[in-house]
């Protein structure tokens, strides 16, 4: 059974040999150049899949989130800062046959049939996750409770993600509004606006400090801000040369890595405020990244359906995963261990890749994601680990890690919620949505306040 809390080595192993297929990429170190990702073993890449815009109800915003232009699609139909961008899945998209040629660092894989699901190494502690079906009948089930407690209102448009800080003392939203708002995690009172883009902003990140958040707009811009004064670092970080999907903090705070719609997976060197490396890491948007827990590596996902993993220290592309559905890959997270990959895909679907071994162990559903862009995170509850995700449905969905049961449907938004993050500490939940709303939930059980 995954057990998502332990520490564990993140080595992969390396391949010495490369391909004669080699690509020089932009950087400011000296020797920076790698191969293109293919010579690592990614599936082969084919001629970029025909996407379709879809046709907007009159019921539908223009506040919708990430909407997916295609290449060389004129950018005259919706302003950029309406962050009107969905990541669609192209019906004619092909598939790769099983039969396909890909190097040994290529993985794609059906669901692990049960028995090999929880035929994980088993943890020495009883109360980590069970790794046999006997020991988990063991375990009861988790008894989640969780009530909305706050309505944070201020933003003008759809909120497109939301994220407590390290400390867990405060909330940080952003919008297609172009503001960056930060409350109060405990009262759900404002505490400041942060205003500077020219577009809407997709993406946040906090330092590991919580004294620095990072902001990432469809004004191509990345931007830090010094929360204690509210005021922008006066050097942003410039590169990218489309809309900026995500972004995330080294567990260090020494570096950032960012995802963009040019196909690109950028590292940042965060004192400096000057571009490390550029990596040609897709062939489609970049839709999610993030590091592991002690930085040695990134993930990175996109909507051609690959999930990649890349050493920090030489930009390496050391390992990339695929499903058989080949579903464009929204947003991934890496578990709180480091031993797994969680990864949002457009067939409703949240995976749970065991990225060293290449397999995909776990798969959450029940919530409904074929249109946009949504992130989610992992949480503790009582000692036991769960999996939350918003859903296009207006609910979030909240799933027991080890089962895959879903524990609770939480109700209360009144349009599509694309972003849920966990309290550091506390049992608590917030949430945004294309409704303009933060809403704060509580475990009712533990703190019903």
């Amino acid at each position: 059974m995954p057990d998502i809390q332990s520490p564990v080595s993140t080595t992969i192993e390396r391949s010495s040999a490369r391909s004669p297929k080699r690509r020089r990429v932009d950087s400011d170190f000296e020797g920076s150049e790698y191969g293109s990702p293919d010579e690592l073993g990614a599936a082969s890449y084919y001629g970029s899949p025909a996407r379709r815009r879809a046709s907007h109800s009159t019921r539908q915003s223009s506040t919708d989130i990430r909407r997916h232009r295609g290449r060389g699609q004129e950018d005259t139909e919706e302003s950029p800062d309406e962050l009107d961008h969905t990541f669609y899945r192209d019906g004619s998209r092909r598939r790769m046959g099983s039969s396909a040629s890909s190097g040994p660092s290529t993985v794609r894989m059906e669901d692990a049939e049960p028995e090999q699901e929880l035929g994980l190494e088993p943890e020495p502690d009883p109360d980590e996750a069970m790794s046999s079906p006997d020991r988990m009948q063991l375990v009861p089930h988790l008894n989640i409770q969780y009530k909305q407690k706050l309505i944070l209102r201020g933003h003008t448009k759809g909120v497109s993600a939301v994220k407590f800080s390290p400390d867990g003392r405060w909330i940080a939203s952003c919008s297609a509004d172009a503001t960056i708002k930060i409350w109060d995690a405990a009262t759900g009172k404002h505490s400041q606006t942060l205003e500077g883009h020219l577009a809407g902003v997709s993406t946040i990140a906090w330092s590991p400090d919580s004294k620095t958040l990072a902001s990432g707009s469809d004004d191509k811009s990345i931007r830090l801000w010094d929360i204690p004064t509210g005021k922008p670092h006066p050097v942003a970080f410039l590169g990218h040369h489309n809309f900026v999907y995500s972004i995330a903090f080294s567990p260090k705070g020494n570096m950032l890595a960012s995802g963009s719609y040019d196909e690109a997976l950028f590292l940042w060197d965060v004192r400096a405020a000057r571009l490390m490396r550029s990596l040609p890491a897709h062939s489609d948007p970049v839709g999610g990244v993030d590091f592991v827990r002690d930085g040695t590596l990134v993930v990175s996902c996109a909507g051609d359906g690959l999930i990649r993993i890349w050493d920090t220290a030489t930009g390496q592309c050391l390992r990339t995963l695929v499903h058989e559905d080949n579903a464009p890959v929204v947003s991934v997270r890496f578990s709180p261990n480091g031993k797994y990959v969680l990864a949002w895909t457009l067939d409703s679907c949240v995976r749970l890749w065991n990225y060293v071994e290449g397999r995909c162990v776990k798969t959450y559903q029940g919530h409904r994601n074929e249109k946009f862009s949504m992130v989610g995170a992992f949480g503790r509850h009582n000692g036991e680990a769960f999996v939350v995700s918003g859903s296009e449905d207006n609910e979030i969905f909240v799933w027991d890690v080890r089962s895959k049961d879903v524990l609770q449907r939480l109700e209360g938004h009144e349009g599509v919620v694309l972003g849920v993050d966990t309290h550091p500490i506390e049992d608590v939940l917030v949430s945004c949505g294309l409704d303009c709303t933060v809403r704060v939930w509580r475990d009712a059980g533990d703190h019903d306040v």
